[in-house]
């Protein structure tokens, strides 16, 4: 394995609105790169995050200005991007209740918010149930050359880098089964939620509910932020979130995603996956990194996802934890562009968007 070079694709580190998180990425057929993040907000929770998007027309190297793609009232998070097919695209996110995480600084007896949450209190105290009610949700839009973007469909399941598309051109999206609560959200309160497989024959406007994911022995785990790869043989191999401690797991299913097997454990103590598999074979899986030494990491498995090998070290310089979702897509070239968030320099800095070229 060699790293390339590191990219910065979008840093504002002391902009009010800098803030830039959980991306994903995405080549069409012409060899732009896509990517998609929740950007243009104040901090890690805020009301104002929107669906950006950003391309690259000379592999990875630069990019374009953020495009703003949604911006619902809600707080749009967690953007993934899917290839169709020539220039279509895909991208999901989901939507969340930001004062369901705030209201804890808004004081009952006045209702007055406290100084630092006083800007953010005067767009929380406009939601109402109806708006929250209607805006809440895991979503999808699809677009015919990457620039124009259709109707928005709700889906039934979300995950940060969304669903994919199986050899016979189902969608089949692999995360945690939607509805959740608004509270659950910032709660956890949502244990009891399943990671599920579900599946479209028509482009998401309607969905089959598959199979769920057994939960492990440990009824505090929480699984969650799952992503999924068709292997030749048709078989599928799920990677699940799990805090409690935060780690990655794998599950497998034989039967198009009706049934999965228990969680297993492959050495990973961190999360969330992201999945690929490379046109020489290997399955290429990325991550963030939140131990020290902090940054962003990659396993490779040659046998199906049977076994991985020892950690591939694609950052070990952030110098804060809130980083990650490292998503990973390959060039024309055979080498990959992973893409994730993290702090340039200082944990006092907005997060920035940025990326490592690397080759096997």
């Amino acid at each position: 394995m060699e790293v390339i070079r590191n990219v910065v694709i979008c840093s504002r580190p002391y902009d009010h609105f800098g803030f830039f998180g959980w991306p994903s990425i995405a080549r069409q057929t012409n060899g732009t790169l896509v990517a998609v993040t929740s950007g243009l907000r104040t901090e890690h929770v805020c009301p104002w995050g929107k669906t950006v998007l950003f391309r690259s027309y000379d592999n990875g190297l630069t990019w374009t200005d953020p495009e703003v793609l949604n911006n619902t009232p809600l707080d749009d998070r967690d953007a993934g991007i899917i290839s169709l097919g020539g220039q279509r695209l895909a991208v999901t996110w989901f939507t969340s209740n930001t004062y369901a995480y705030k209201v804890e600084f808004k004081d009952p007896a006045t209702g007055l918010w406290d100084e630092k949450h006083r800007d953010m209190g005067v767009v929380l105290d406009t939601w109402t149930d109806e708006l929250v009610n209607k805006y809440f949700g895991s979503w999808i839009r699809v677009s015919p050359d990457g620039n124009y973007w259709g109707e928005t469909l709700r889906a039934p399941v979300g995950s940060p880098h969304g669903f994919i598309v199986l050899k016979d051109g189902r969608w089949l999206y692999f995360g945690k089964k939607w509805p959740l609560t608004q509270a659950g959200l910032k709660t956890r309160l949502n244990h009891g939620v399943p990671v599920i497989a579900a599946i479209s024959a028509d482009e998401g406007k309607n969905w089959e509910i598959l199979g769920e994911v057994p939960n492990t022995s440990n009824p505090k785990d929480y699984a969650c932020e799952a992503h999924v790869i068709e292997l030749d043989n048709g078989e599928l191999l799920g990677a699940v979130r799990i805090d409690n401690p935060y780690r990655t797991l794998v599950t497998r299913s034989k039967d198009g995603g009706r049934s999965w097997t228990e969680m297993a454990d492959i050495g990973i103590n961190t999360a969330p996956p992201h999945l690929i598999r490379h046109s020489s074979g290997a399955i290429i899986l990325t991550y963030g990194y939140r131990v020290d030494p902090l940054g962003e990491r990659a396993r490779i498995s040659f046998d199906g996802g049977q076994t991985f090998e020892k950690e591939i070290i694609l950052r070990d310089d952030a110098p804060y934890g809130d980083l990650g979702y490292a998503a990973s897509v390959e060039m024309s070239d055979g080498n990959i562009f992973t893409i994730y968030y993290q702090v340039m320099e200082s944990e006092n800095e907005q997060c920035s968007l940025q990326g490592t070229i690397w080759k096997l």
